[in-house]
């Protein structure tokens, strides 16, 4: 890896608790969060040589500060390492960080602190994508499957994939990975869009972004449901009617039901030929998303944007509680994490489909996505990656999607740089986004 001709060291973390009142028009609103303000607890790391990695912590408003401190609570861990040897063992980094022996007691490995990590953890990698001048897809489809491999910490999973069976798979997605590099640089990766369905939406409203969803080029909607499930099957008939039989329909409940009343609805809403129902219930209980996911079939359970660990969901995967798996940049701790995650379901043939519905998170998400098919599953049949169209001017590097598709990033970093004048209108709550309010 190159590095640079003077040493340098890790300095001061910039933080900034940056918030977007995405209530006002209920954008990102369900069953069990109806009034999100989009925000992030934003981290810039410096070195001493002047270089900064970016990341940050998704949340939905409140208690977006509490991010913000739990980040600067990891920053004691970072400050003063040598940059080139912590890039060096990016692996060596994760472990010191989530097996720190007294932040752990906070989760272990879930929760804000886990959070937090995962922020710090994607902006070391944000540093390193850019000191290789690559973006962030590119930079770990590069790596050979020896080194993948040791990033990833095996505690607590070896019972269903180890180190060798890792190897194994990540060796066999080598075979033919630079074909697949040229066809994401030509031809973009699968998306679907949700920026139709928010659950505070009027019918005018919906009907309106179905229509520009389709000329886009989206050939898979998604509709949260979830409040009523009278209400839910008025508007999924109606988004089926809109759409015709052959676009592909999927639902999001948001956690909201308990397991039977989960079963009930999700054959209530069947006859609409929806793909897979989504958070059905309580991200925590794989017994009951399994009872769901064998109640529900052909329906697919998809879960995992609230899901707190790779060890979470190695319980979802192994029990077949989950078809459809989830990975969020911002939930777990960071691009080891859900490299783990990436290669357990490649093992048990889950096909993954990124949520990325909040600021920032399809910039981030999308390098994994990417990476995905280029290195681990080597494969975009069933995949999907989430889009919506929210709030992608406030970054260096926003998300192209054109024809139902991403474009493949190709500036240097994970995408994470948000610009100066947005962390200045929208600093919450001195900046004059909010001190109008």
């Amino acid at each position: 890896m190159p590095s640079s001709s003077v040493s340098s060291a890790f300095t001061e973390f910039e933080l900034v608790d940056v918030r977007f009142p995405t209530s006002l028009e209920l954008d990102g609103s369900d069953a069990m969060n109806p009034d999100p303000d989009y925000s992030a607890a934003y981290v810039v790391l410096h070195t001493s040589g002047g270089e900064s990695g970016f990341g940050f912590v998704f949340t939905i408003g409140r208690g977006n500060e509490v991010a913000v401190a739990a980040i600067r609570a990891v920053e004691r861990l970072v400050t003063g390492l040598d940059v080139d040897s912590t890039l060096a063992d990016l692996g060596g980094l994760w472990r010191r960080l989530v097996h720190d022996s007294q932040l752990r007691w906070l989760g272990p490995e879930k929760g804000v602190v886990h959070m937090a990590i995962g922020a710090v953890v994607n902006a070391i990698w944000d540093l390193r994508a850019r000191r290789e001048g690559k973006p962030l897809w590119r930079l770990l489809g590069d790596l050979s499957p020896h080194e993948l491999v040791d990033l990833i910490d095996f505690r607590h999973l070896t019972d269903v994939l180890t180190r060798e069976e890792a190897l194994d798979i990540l060796t066999a997605a080598a075979e033919g990975k630079q074909q697949r590099i040229d066809a994401l640089l030509a031809d973009g990766y699968p998306a679907y869009t949700t920026s139709a369905g928010w659950l505070g939406y009027s019918d005018d409203k919906v009907t309106r972004l179905v229509g520009e969803a389709l000329r886009d080029g989206f050939t898979h909607l998604k509709l949260k449901v979830g409040a009523d499930i009278v209400d839910d099957e008025r508007r999924v008939a109606l988004v089926r009617r809109l759409v015709g039989p052959d676009v592909v329909l999927s639902v999001d409940a948001n956690q909201a039901w308990e397991v039977d009343e989960a079963i009930e609805n999700v054959r209530r809403l069947t006859p609409y030929g929806i793909r897979w129902i989504e958070e059905p219930t309580s991200p925590d209980d794989v017994l009951g998303h399994r009872r769901i996911a064998e109640a529900v079939a052909p329906v697919l359970v998809a879960s995992g944007e609230h899901v707190a660990n790779r060890v979470m969901f190695k319980q979802l995967l192994a029990s077949g509680a989950i078809d459809v798996c989830q990975i969020d940049a911002c939930r777990v701790a960071g691009v080891n994490e859900n490299l783990a995650i990436l290669v357990l379901a490649a093992k048990f043939g889950v096909p993954v489909c990124p949520h990325a519905g909040g600021v920032g998170l399809c910039e981030v998400v999308q390098h994994l996505a990417m990476f995905d098919y280029v290195a681990v599953s080597g494969s975009t049949d069933g995949r999907w990656l989430e889009f919506v169209d929210h709030l992608h001017e406030h970054f260096v590097e926003p998300v192209r999607v054109s024809g139902g598709r991403y474009a493949a990033p190709v500036l240097p970093g994970s995408s994470a740089q948000v610009h100066q004048e947005t962390l200045r209108t929208n600093r919450y709550p001195e900046g004059e986004v909010w001190a109008a309010r």
